[in-house]
């Protein structure tokens, strides 16, 4: 089952958050802090008390084993580019002893649906190069690249 987290959810949400945010450091200790701060903690509040983002849950027998932070993008026309809106997954995992069992396709079919129904017509991520498991899940699950980001160590 998927739905919108409850804000007494949240806690457990941030333990899921805490275990992407660990990959992340792990993956590019360049870029990401370690540790799961009070600052990341609290930012899951924002998410879910705002009316541009929420927070989803997928739960099985009553725990919730993964998440999706989402949010709802509307850009205005500029200079360089045609006005855009899409549903943005700004954070996205399945813990670890529920992975390969269907949560994260559930969530995906969710946010189809969601997406549709607030009347988006593309769902849009970003994903780290290192992150090889989610590339692959993402990539079945029919998303494909149509920019990259590329960058020169000095």
């Amino acid at each position: 089952m998927v739905r919108i987290a409850k804000e007494q959810e949240l806690p457990r949400v941030n333990e899921l958050r805490a275990q992407v945010n660990a990959l992340h450091a792990a993956g590019r200790p360049d870029i990401f802090r370690p540790g799961f701060g009070a600052e990341l903690q609290a930012y899951v509040h924002i998410l879910w008390e705002s009316e541009d983002s929420d927070v989803l849950v997928v739960l099985r027998d009553g725990v919730i084993c993964g998440f999706a932070c989402v949010e709802y993008v509307r850009k205005p026309e500029t200079a360089y580019g045609l006005a855009r809106a899409y549903y943005h997954v700004a954070e996205f995992g399945v813990d670890l002893p529920y992975r390969r069992q269907g949560a994260a396709t559930e969530l995906v079919a969710y946010m189809k649906q969601d997406a549709a129904a607030r009347g988006f017509s593309r769902i849009e991520l970003d994903v780290w190069a290192f992150n090889e498991d989610a590339l692959a899940f993402y990539e079945a699950a029919g998303f494909e690249t149509y920019r990259r980001h590329m960058e020169l160590q000095l």
